[in-house]
């Protein structure tokens, strides 16, 4: 009997005529899909996947399309490409997660701690401003408000305000030794 008459006896659910047709195609099942795969081991897995695949979907097998090796061998070698598709995905994510763990991870306890250091920094430079400057500085730097709102709030003229405020980010600056 051919793969083709017995391909029609396994779609009817035939064991006897799975094993016939098992002892025919296995053997160039595993080769096809060795040469796909490479590995020995990988290779008998995927072969076995194939012909597993082969009793569960013989149904779908239409002799006017082709013969049954063809189409036994073209359900091994799809295989065959998904597992080697499969590996090849499987390593490109180890590979990013393999460097996104060698990247240092951000460090949020660190940052606070610098921050805060940088604040203290910054409030000892202004402690070290004129009482008139640092009242310039902080209504305009941390209030928000603008040289005219600073100068309507303290009641002089826009032109002392902006002294101030020059004079005052200097002095900053200096403290903060050109960082800022």
């Amino acid at each position: 009997m051919e793969a083709d008459e017995l391909l029609v006896l396994v779609a009817r659910g035939d064991q006897k005529a799975f094993e016939r047709l098992y002892d025919l195609v296995s053997g160039p099942v595993y080769g096809l899909v060795q040469r796909v795969v490479r590995d020995p081991a990988q290779s008998e897995e995927v072969a076995q996947e194939a012909l597993l695949e082969l009793w569960r979907s013989a149904a779908r097998f239409d002799p006017a399309r082709g013969s049954a090796l063809s189409w036994v061998l073209t359900l091994a070698h799809r295989r065959a490409v998904d597992r080697v598709r499969s590996a090849r995905a499987a390593g490109e994510r180890e590979r990013r997660e393999a460097l996104r763990a060698a990247s240092p991870a951000f460090d949020h306890v660190a940052e606070e701690v610098e921050a805060g250091l940088e604040r203290e920094w910054v409030r000892r430079c202004l402690d070290r401003l004129t009482a008139l400057q640092r009242q310039s500085v902080t209504l305009a730097y941390y209030d928000g408000y603008t040289y005219r709102e600073v100068a309507e709030r303290l009641s002089l003229p826009l032109g002392t305000v902006k002294t101030r405020m020059r004079d005052g980010l200097t002095r900053l600056r200096e403290c903060l030794g050109g960082v800022a």
